[in-house]
């Protein structure tokens, strides 16, 4: 594999990883009484309050900043735009230190409102990715290869965080500011490769055009495409799940079997093997064998099934096993959503399309991520509830929308 496509995958890996890298140090920063970001006298519902704030700003960023960066890579190149994030990471990383070292929860939510606006090259590397594929299989295996990359940051994220934060391991090398450096450095070394080996393909640099209303109208173009529009609807309510899923999947098993920092980032890190397995090993085979909608509607219902074993789990030890049904099906589903998507419009709107399955994440994630803190407060098993309604009105809609000719042409099988 050329170094280049190494730098993509490494993009990828960076974007997921700082999610699982922060969500369970955040979990116990925020959470744990003992922690001094807060006030130790604040209570247990305000501070699921500020969780959900926390992750919430970051997603409603995110949303905002894909909207622009990832289809002003359609203008200024897709490396102009990979830099565009990795820059806006660092910096947000090196903010994040700051505000753990001065004890500032309004710093840490200035470091995630710029980490979270930057946070649009994932789509700009799957842009990239399709401007590479020759064929519609390779397309396919490039976009598994995207959630083997996803799975990897899943991996390493947490991993970061339960080692670097575990001074029972490393001592006094051990601080909640440690994970962030080391991803800084990782995020410097990304930067490097991409400007020295990466370089834009199938790009002509065209005079920009973009508006400040394109945060809105993002959303709207695609209503007006009837088949991005059924894709849309599906999709939204599968990623609403996965978010709701993933995000207060630490909290959840803090709140219920008093899981610490190396625990969560240890289940994290099975979540990322389960999603790693399924996107190298079973992408391909199943969709060289099965219709695409056949397998998105049997992997929507294994991750129904998922939730439930999730919700009602009696022990925390085989927490480790009880999310592995939810996260392979996910890692399934999301490559084969994703090359739909792609087939759905031209070469030149890779970069928009690719920017739509984003903002449907990054909603998704900012409205649960908003409620879903006030939900715990009232019931842990809520928002996992809502997760679980997500995913049968996706299969409904797959059933009653995913009809026709245009549709069809997608996957002609």
């Amino acid at each position: 594999m050329k170094i280049a496509t190494i730098s993509l995958y490494m993009v990828i890996m960076l974007d997921v990883m700082g999610q699982g890298l922060v969500i369970p140090v955040l979990t116990t920063l925020l959470l744990d009484p003992s922690q001094t970001l807060l006030d130790s006298n604040t209570p247990t519902g305000t501070r699921e309050l500020y969780f959900g704030i926390t992750m919430g700003v970051f997603f409603l960023s995110w949303f905002l900043g894909a909207a622009y960066i990832s289809k002003l890579s359609d203008f200024i190149g897709r490396k102009q735009g990979l830099l565009i994030c990795l820059g806006g990471a660092f910096l947000g990383y090196v903010l994040t230190v700051l505000a753990l070292y001065l004890s500032s929860f309004v710093l840490l939510l200035v470091a995630r409102i710029i980490t979270g606006f930057t946070a649009g090259n994932q789509p700009i590397a799957q842009a990239a990715f399709v401007d590479e594929s020759t064929s519609p299989e390779q397309k396919t295996r490039l976009m598994g290869y995207v959630i083997v990359a996803i799975s990897v940051g899943l991996l390493i994220g947490p991993l970061l965080g339960g080692l670097l934060t575990n001074q029972a391991l490393l001592g006094n090398l051990a601080s909640v500011q440690a994970p962030f450096y080391a991803a800084s450095v990782l995020v410097f070394i990304n930067i490097v490769l991409v400007v020295i080996f990466y370089h834009n393909v199938k790009f002509e640099r065209r005079p920009i055009k973009i508006k400040i209303t394109d945060v809105f109208l993002t959303l709207w173009h695609a209503a007006k495409r009837p088949v991005v529009l059924r894709l849309a609807l599906v999709f939204f309510c599968s990623q609403l799940s996965l978010n709701t899923f993933f995000v207060f999947l630490d909290n959840f098993l803090y709140s219920r079997f008093q899981f610490d920092t190396t625990q969560n980032s240890i289940i994290l890190i099975v979540f990322g093997i389960g999603m790693a397995a399924s996107g190298a090993f079973l992408v391909g085979p199943l969709d060289r064998r099965f219709p695409k909608k056949s397998i998105i509607y049997a992997t929507l219902f294994v991750m129904g099934l998922g939730l439930l074993i999730v919700m009602f789990n009696p022990a925390g030890g085989l927490s480790y096993v009880a999310i592995l049904p939810y996260v392979v099906a996910f890692g399934i589903n999301y490559p084969l959503m994703l090359s739909l998507f792609s087939a759905s419009v031209d070469e030149k709107e890779q970069g928009w399309v690719m920017g739509v399955t984003v903002a449907l994440y990054t909603l998704g994630g900012g409205i649960i991520s908003f409620l879903g803190g006030q939900m715990m407060a009232i019931s842990i098993y809520l928002p996992y509830s809502v997760a679980l309604a997500a995913v049968v009105i996706a299969m409904i809609l797959i059933f009653t929308l995913w009809r026709g000719e245009r549709f069809r042409a997608l996957d002609p099988r």
